[in-house]
């Protein structure tokens, strides 16, 4: 990928993130993956450019361990395609953990997100850990029915 290449796909995925969350940007977590070499980024294209993208941590040094392809992040753009999206961008870090040689792919999701929960329910994941989510107040963020985000709950 070149470095206008990069930068294109930088700002698509802030673009994605500020539909979900105004301030939203996950631009620095991406570019210490890449530069760390933790792991990779997937992006799924949609109609209008990057539909969703996610960062992915997998290798013996990342949070994900040698054998797990951790989910540190992912979105979906907000709008009428997102769980169509959010689909599509499971489907992606499915394919990737299998390419990439690991067997493990570590996901979460809060359950206020009911509509992402409960897709990765359905997916055979299953919860491992149990937090409670504190927002200055009581707004609920990004943590809300019909926000298809995968997050590091650990």
């Amino acid at each position: 990928m070149s470095e206008l290449q990069r930068e294109e796909a930088l700002r698509s995925c802030r673009e994605v993130a500020e539909t979900v969350y105004p301030g939203l940007d996950l631009t620095g977590e991406i570019a210490a993956t890449h530069a760390q070499g933790l792991g990779d980024i997937v992006l799924v294209e949609g109609a209008g450019g990057i539909a969703a993208f996610a960062v992915r941590h997998y290798g013996p040094h990342s949070e994900g361990g040698a054998d797990t392809c951790f989910v540190k992040f992912g979105t979906v753009r907000d709008g009428r395609s997102a769980e169509q999206d959010f689909l599509r961008l499971l489907d992606a870090c499915e394919a990737l953990a299998v390419a990439v040689g690991v067997s493990r792919l570590l996901a979460g999701a809060n359950m206020a997100r009911h509509q992402a929960y409960w897709h990765l329910v359905a997916r055979g994941f299953r919860t491992e850990i149990q937090g409670v989510a504190m927002h200055r107040h009581n707004d609920p963020g990004y943590c809300r029915p019909g926000a298809y985000i995968i997050d590091d709950w650990r």
